[in-house]
């Protein structure tokens, strides 16, 4: 059981009182009585006891210099071994007992299915032995792993293969040697028999690396793009950032137990599954966008997170917000920048600003922490790529990549902190970050409020942005921030208009750059000859929210005219969003004018990229509208809203989503950015045709439902079949179990179409679903796939008759011991409960204090539910 810990703040880091220099560690694989031998070499670097993390351990022998210890020569916690007499410079020996098959947290060394995986970061590497289980503590590893041949054929840890052989007893060994300092949390030991994919990529410095993917048997056929995706990510890093692989080989394992997507351990990253196996029958358009992501990104931790590494858990984003932007860049390159940016400002808005507003809102380098693993964050991970896109934007592509051979020139090696990585941005730009700074330590998102004032007889716009950061827990009082605000001015007839001031510049992307850094900031432009047409915080400059009163006309000449692609998409939704919210406060009766649709069916013909016209026809979501109600949010009305807009858009423009329809074609196995387009336009004129006349397209649906070649048309038909509660549906969603239940991931989208359901009996959908022979609790990708989509499935989980939250309370306590972690992202949509109605706020509510009075809660729910109730 996972024990309640107290917090642990930024301002008390001090540096340890020992380091450990080498490990030698040796696994004597067993299912439940694995045995561990650690040899380490410990040398003190100020006065103290040594302190070592350790849970859940048997302990069974320690030695110093080789002489073993009595019991009264230490002492032994739940959650420490502490030694207050010990030499300057020694070898320490522990060995240690551990039972991965009871290991349901997946936290450590654990049974994967038939095989043994481990999962160290944040602090799950003192459930293998007793340790320095801190990221400041860097040592050279090398690890020794035995066990039965012929059931774990495969023995893989960090680094250089040494040496493998066989044993008299029927088990084999091998040993691997990473020459690179590490902290524990970058650990890994795989022991399996898998099917095995393997390549060679040679670096620009000549360095051949033999590349490996083991998958569970019989998936070797869907490990192939994974593959394509790591040669492409390192080639991409030697390219955009001068930085080559540095070992003898680069592995990858996919398993399907594991909480998280995936984790970067130094030569040896270890995968959810979802993240490596992909064919376009069994994944989708996005699957393949995400397997290439996921796979970048823990490919670009080798310098941005291993080499360079957190001084402490506070500096995270240091690594994560830095690596999510460097993935975020890779795939923009490879693929659609504006499809892939408009993805990452979606996460925010309907995410990250979610968690600005809870009780669990924090900096992206928070100042306190109870349960280091409640804060692998959208704040942490996403905004934290943001403030680090945010220096991009200010220094320009040459000046942030000065910055980083600064950093690393500076740090590679070292275990650092946020304030080192700002710093080498200074020092390299010769610029001054200060104020800057405040995104680091601030949390919460700013609102702008912008107003224009247009003289038309002095031919001259004055611009007025006040910045305001709501208050957040903790942090009462904010103090402006630095914003980079890109802008473009157009005329009436969408023509660009040029800038001419001191304080604007023409930015690299082709927007107009303007600092704002105060509470208040007024602009003057002279010569402007008529009113202008202004598309604010282009391509989402700053992670903000805007607000300012301007006419419809506005967004239909930016959908219409802009140059940047993110611009019109963005012109959509807030013409979406003009007429939801009005619609929201006229109890869900919208008006949708003539000159919106008149704009809409101009993109929907116009020359533009099918991708960001199937986003263009993508309306905010329920739980995006929630966003805008910080009390008593109307849920009802929000959904009859929402509801009503998709009905209009499909009867106004049944006729030309038809012919756009039928226009188009693609290789159902073609994965070019330009197949991928079509697809999802093909995808979203189905959905509003199947909306404005089911009659005629609800057969088309269930046949590409049940017999399309591409997952990607399959699933989306499914999903159409479900939340629009065709007639077929229940045939469609019985004909797609039958062709891929042995097919997990596939499942998961089943199970997930289900679950994302607007009906208001999802609630008993997934009730029944919860029974269903293929869901376990074990399997952390199952419970995502049907409880944390109807989580997200706001006007369902949250039912008026709070059934959806007494659905998802048994959950949260069953997992409670079996797998915290993953109950603690449950909590999500409780944490608010007072943005609701006084009803929904009782019942919510209710059930935080039902966990809170809960005999052994664990920490990662008990920081949450605490801070929800405080």
């Amino acid at each position: 059981m996972t024990t309640q810990k107290t917090a642990k703040f930024r301002s008390d880091y001090r540096t340890p009182a020992f380091t450990i220099d080498t490990v030698d560690l040796d696994f004597h694989l067993h299912d439940s009585t694995t045995r561990v031998v650690a040899v380490m070499r410990v040398r003190r670097l100020s006065a103290g006891p040594l302190e070592l993390d350790g849970e859940q351990l048997q302990l069974r022998r320690i030695a110093i210099d080789g002489s073993e210890l009595a019991t009264a020569d230490y002492e032994l916690t739940a959650t420490q071994l502490r030694m207050a007499d010990v030499p300057d410079n020694f070898e320490l020996t522990i060995e240690t007992e551990i039972n991965p098959s009871a290991n349901s947290a997946l936290e450590g060394l654990y049974k994967s299915g038939g095989a043994f995986c481990t999962q160290c970061e944040a602090e799950g590497f003192r459930r293998i032995t007793y340790y320095l289980d801190r990221p400041d503590v860097l040592a050279i590893f090398t690890t020794t792993v035995r066990a039965d041949a012929e059931t774990y054929p495969y023995l893989l840890s960090n680094g250089n293969l040494q040496r493998k052989g066989t044993l008299d007893n029927g088990e084999h060994f091998a040993t691997w040697h990473d020459p690179h300092p590490k902290p524990a949390y970058l650990f890994a030991l795989v022991a399996g028999d898998f099917d095995r994919l393997h390549d060679h990529y040679t670096t620009m410095e000549g360095r051949e690396v033999l590349l490996e993917l083991f998958v569970d048997k019989g998936n070797l056929a869907r490990a192939g793009y994974a593959m394509q995706s790591l040669k492409k990510a390192m080639k991409w890093d030697e390219e955009r950032f001068g930085l080559a692989y540095d070992l003898d080989r680069y592995m990858i394992v996919a398993v399907d137990f594991f909480n998280m997507g995936a984790m970067e351990n130094k030569g040896l990253n270890i995968f959810n599954s979802k993240y490596v196996l992909a064919d376009t029958a069994t994944a989708t358009d996005w699957d393949f966008i995400h397997v290439e992501s996921v796979i970048g990104h823990e490919y670009f931790h080798n310098w941005t997170g291993n080499r360079i590494t957190c001084r402490d858990w506070f500096q995270l984003s240091l690594k994560e917000g830095l690596t999510v932007f460097r993935d975020q860049e890779f795939s923009s390159d490879l693929g659609s920048r504006a499809v892939h940016r408009i993805d990452a400002i979606r996460v925010m808005r309907s995410h990250q600003f979610n968690e600005d507003a809870s009780p669990m809102a924090h900096p992206i380098r928070p100042d306190k922490v109870v349960e280091m693993n409640n804060f692998y964050t959208v704040t942490v991970y996403n905004k934290g790529a943001e403030v680090i896109r945010m220096l991009h934007t200010f220094l320009g592509e040459q000046g942030f990549q000065a910055g980083m051979r600064c950093y690393r020139e500076r740090h590679d090696g070292q275990a650092v902190t946020c304030e080192d990585f700002v710093a080498a941005m200074e020092t390299a730009n010769d610029t001054d970050l200060a104020q800057f700074r405040r995104w680091y330590s601030q949390a919460g998102t700013p609102t702008l409020t912008i107003t224009e004032d247009y003289d038309a007889a002095q031919k001259s716009l004055t611009i007025k942005v006040q910045q305001h950061t709501p208050s957040t827990p903790g942090q009462i009082d904010k103090q402006p921030v630095v914003i980079p605000l890109l802008f473009s001015l157009y005329n009436a007839a969408g023509q660009r208009l040029s800038v001419t001031h001191e304080h604007v510049q023409r930015h690299e992307s082709g927007s107009e750059l303007w600092v704002v850094n105060q509470a208040t900031a007024t602009l003057t432009l002279t010569d402007v000859n008529e009113r202008p047409v202004i598309a604010w915080l282009e391509n989402f400059s700053a992670p903000v929210k805007i607000e300012r009163n301007v006419d419809l006309s506005v967004y239909t000449t930016l959908l219409a005219h802009a140059e940047q692609e993110v611009t019109r998409w963005e012109a959509a939704q807030q013409m979406y969003l003009h007429v939801l919210l009005a619609g929201v406060r006229q109890q869900g009766q919208i008006d949708l004018p003539q000159a919106l649709i008149e704009a809409l069916r101009h993109a929907l013909h116009a020359a533009l990229d099918n991708a960001l016209k199937a986003l263009i026809f993508t309306p905010p979501s329920a739980e995006e509208l929630v966003e805008y109600f910080q009390e008593d949010a109307p849920l009802e009305a929000i959904g009859k809203a929402v509801q009503q807009l998709r009905d209009a858009l499909a009867e106004h423009l049944e006729d030309d989503f038809a012919k756009v329809y039928h226009s188009l074609t693609a290789d159902e196995k073609d994965l070019s950015a330009q197949a991928m387009a079509v697809r999802a336009m093909q995808n979203r004129c189905l959905y509003y045709l199947a909306v404005a006349t089911p009659q005629d397209y609800a057969p088309k649906v269930l046949q590409q439902a049940t017999q399309g070649q591409s997952m990607t048309l399959q699933q989306a038909a499914l999903e159409f079949a479900v939340h629009l509660d065709l007639p077929n549906h229940q045939q469609a969603l019985g004909q797609f179990e039958q062709q891929w239940q042995e097919t997990p991931l596939v499942m998961d989208k089943w199970f997930a179409a289900q679950a994302s359901a607007p009906q208001p009996e999802t609630v008993e959908r997934v009730a029944m679903l919860l029974e269903h022979d293929k869901f376990s609790l074990r399997n952390p990708n199952r419970v995502y796939a049907l409880v944390a989509t109807f989580c997200r499935n706001s006007l369902c989980f949250h039912r008026a008759d709070g059934q959806g939250y007494q659905l998802v309370l048994r959950i949260i306590k069953q997992l409670n011991t079996l797998n915290p972690q993953v109950a603690a992202r449950l909590i999500t949509p409780f944490l608010q409960w007072r943005r609701y109605d006084e009803k929904r706020q009782e019942l919510l509510k209710n059930c935080l204090l039902e966990l809170q009075q809960m005999d052994n809660l664990a920490s990662d729910l008990a920081e949450k539910v605490n801070n929800a109730l405080a």
